[in-house]
């Protein structure tokens, strides 16, 4: 039998109304080091959001009582808690409805465990991060760093010259490093009340980036591309 997850270990919200996913659920995240709470209703889900405040939330879309993504607006009027939705509608649409909703993440149903820890591990750090971190931080992974204090990009010790543009694009997926961010996200933040004149521009400046940034542009390892729903910038 796994020992008991430490009352320091983070909290995990599972909200999930068939109860074979639950218990699969509440057996991985406990013996990997998670506590759980469970819920099998919108209703309760937000009641244990409210009450037990857990570090991170995986919310199933096809609740009894109401509709995930309506909970995760509600969960969103007043809390920042990493939010994986994990369900069984795997169209590209559901994934960009439920991440402009305000999830951090998706994963469509089934799923492989270590997958699911490893988003779980990702989504705490990054709220760690945005909770802690100071205004004007150096984001690095392998051989890219970027450093925000100083408006400075370096890949393998050699800075790297981007235009206005590559650096706005480049600096909103490293505040929200590890995190899917849609197109619709993206082009609203680079490029303001008009980014939805720029579509075609946001696949232009991420190949620009990727061939700036990456080794191998066709096979990154930096800025890695959801299919249909948008980018991510990984962190490990």
């Amino acid at each position: 039998m796994a020992d008991t997850p430490a009352a320091t270990a983070p909290l995990v919200l599972v909200i999930e109304d068939e109860p074979p996913m639950q218990h699969f659920l509440r057996t991985a995240l406990e013996s990997h080091d998670f506590r759980y709470v469970g819920a099998a209703t919108a209703r309760e889900g937000l009641a244990q959001a409210t009450g037990r405040n857990p570090e991170a939330i995986l919310l199933d879309l096809g609740l009894p009582d109401l509709d995930g993504l309506e909970l995760t607006r509600r969960i969103r009027e007043w809390s920042s808690t990493p939010i994986i939705v994990i369900s069984a509608r795997g169209k590209e649409q559901d994934k960009v409805a439920a991440l402009d909703a305000g999830a951090d993440d998706y994963l469509t149903k089934p799923f492989g465990l270590e997958e699911l820890l490893a988003r779980l591990r990702v989504a705490l750090r990054h709220a760690a991060r945005a909770a802690g971190a100071p205004e004007e931080p150096v984001f690095e992974l392998g051989e890219l760093k970027v450093d925000l204090a100083h408006r400075r990009v370096f890949v393998a010790g050699g800075e790297v010259h981007l235009t206005p543009t590559e650096y706005k694009l480049l600096t909103v997926l490293v505040h929200h490093a590890g995190k899917v961010l849609t197109h619709r996200q993206l082009l609203k933040d680079v490029w303001g009340s008009h980014g939805a004149e720029q579509t075609a521009n946001l696949r232009v400046y991420m190949t620009q980036l990727r061939h700036k940034l990456e080794r191998a542009p066709a096979h990154p390892r930096y800025l890695l591309t959801e299919p249909g729903v948008g980018y991510r910038l990984r962190t490990d």
